[in-house]
């Protein structure tokens, strides 16, 4: 769904991606690009930003978030649970920190990041069944973007 009437299409976005779970994290970033295409934002006003992992995608939000240049950030990343605990630690250090971010910064940061119990579920997730959760984080940082706007 298109959202109608937003005042922030002139505005600058940043995506940071996860590398890791690569195929994932290219399907939820062709989502993100398309809710950012279908909703007027011109293609040169999103910057995408890679990382190695989803772990170290709150540190390169907090240095966008430092240069003032972005209406709002989109995290994108898949954790897909192992057998050992890094699920929870990677899982819920770098939400965590995403929402600390946002607060500290004044800055929308929409989370796509995945956390999911296998690749089945993931592949829903990334343009499957259940959507793109790629796309709906975009459409999540363009409303947030417009609401600080207004606020």
């Amino acid at each position: 769904m298109v959202l109608p009437g937003l005042a922030v299409l002139d505005k600058r976005f940043a995506v940071v991606v996860s590398r890791f779970h690569a195929p994932i994290s290219d399907a939820l970033l062709s989502g993100a690009q398309e809710c950012f295409q279908q909703h007027g934002v011109a293609e040169g006003s999103v910057d995408i930003v890679y990382v190695p992992g989803s772990l170290e995608i709150p540190v390169a939000c907090a240095r966008l978030a430092e240069s003032k240049k972005y209406a709002a950030l989109v995290a994108l990343g898949a954790v897909i649970r192992g057998e050992t605990y890094h699920f929870e630690v990677v899982a819920d250090h770098s939400t965590a920190a995403l929402v600390n971010l946002s607060v500290q910064y004044k800055i929308p940061i929409a989370c796509g990041i995945l956390t999911v119990d296998n690749l089945r579920q993931a592949k829903a997730r990334a343009g499957g069944k259940e959507g793109n959760k790629g796309w709906e984080a975009a459409q999540t940082a363009l409303q947030m973007a417009d609401l600080m706007e207004k606020l």
